[in-house]
């Protein structure tokens, strides 16, 4: 029997396409509520600006706003790549398909036995 079957290939690839899928767009989700809360703490930063908190407290808020906004950043970056690899395994899966789908599908048609591995080499090679 094969190591790796067109039908385990097939799911393996097509499961691998939607998971980096999902998982890209959940990295997505997580970057845009990074933001968010950045924006709320630079507004928090303004705001208690404005009450005249003392200006250390008031600097460190900006400073956090400021690396929430970086650590967005880098977690949109990631999220992109990680939409590339999502196309990259997507065509992978069609490529998978579009290669070898024909033959699984006749394999599953044909009446020959499943054992054909079974078979002696050198029948095969007999004129």
């Amino acid at each position: 029997m094969p190591d790796l079957t067109y039908t385990q290939l097939a799911k393996a690839t097509a499961a691998l396409a939607k998971d980096i899928t999902r998982s890209s767009e959940a990295i997505h989700g997580h970057a845009k509520n990074i933001a968010d809360e950045a924006q709320d703490a630079g507004r928090v930063a303004e705001s208690i600006a404005a009450l005249r908190v003392d200006g250390a407290t008031v600097a460190e808020t900006r400073e956090l706003a400021r690396l929430m906004d970086g650590v967005s950043t880098a977690a949109i970056a990631y999220a992109s790549a990680g939409d590339t690899t999502a196309r990259a395994a997507q065509a992978a899966h069609d490529q998978n398909k579009a290669s070898h789908a024909g033959i699984g599908e006749a394999m599953s048609r044909s009446t020959v036995g499943r054992e054909i591995y079974d078979v002696d080499p050198a029948w095969l090679t007999q004129e």
